[in-house]
């Protein structure tokens, strides 16, 4: 197995704890206002993601996700992840339009911060990384019939 499997298995399992403990302190009613939207700042919305439409930062973010995100907001990114089934508040579908009608600003506030379970990315990822995140969460949409 090589180092980067290994540290990214490492990873996924330190996220998932850090989510468990983390939910174990939400309330049932918190959870409830979680499932609805997050509310961010409204300044948060006046950041502009420095990478938007740049196919070459969306392909890295892609990778950043598969390896971090994915675990519990699936390959997909719809929310069903394998550690989904496990958390009280279900995992946010990236696809769905209260995601996607998010501004950029707002997607990255909240991966910056978190919000319970989700724990903050602040330190984990550099702010170009979280921007990458972003951008790929973008080509997410659903495809239109």
């Amino acid at each position: 197995m090589s180092v980067i499997k290994i540290i990214s298995v490492y990873l996924s399992v330190m996220l998932m704890t850090s989510a468990s403990l983390i939910q174990a302190q939400t309330t049932p009613k918190q959870a409830a206002s979680h499932k609805q939207h997050w509310d961010t700042p409204q300044w948060a919305d006046t950041l502009k993601n420095p990478f938007a439409h740049n196919a070459a930062m969306s392909d890295s973010g892609r990778v950043i996700y598969q390896k971090i995100c994915s675990v519990c907001h699936g390959a997909g990114g719809k929310g069903d992840g394998v550690a989904a089934a496990g958390l009280a508040v279900q995992p946010a579908n990236h696809t769905s339009d209260m995601v996607q009608l998010q501004s950029d600003g707002s997607l990255y506030y909240e991966l910056t911060n978190g919000h319970a379970p989700m724990p903050s990315y602040k330190t984990v990822l550099t702010d170009k990384q979280r921007w990458q995140v972003v951008t790929y969460i973008r080509t997410l949409k659903p495809k239109k019939k």
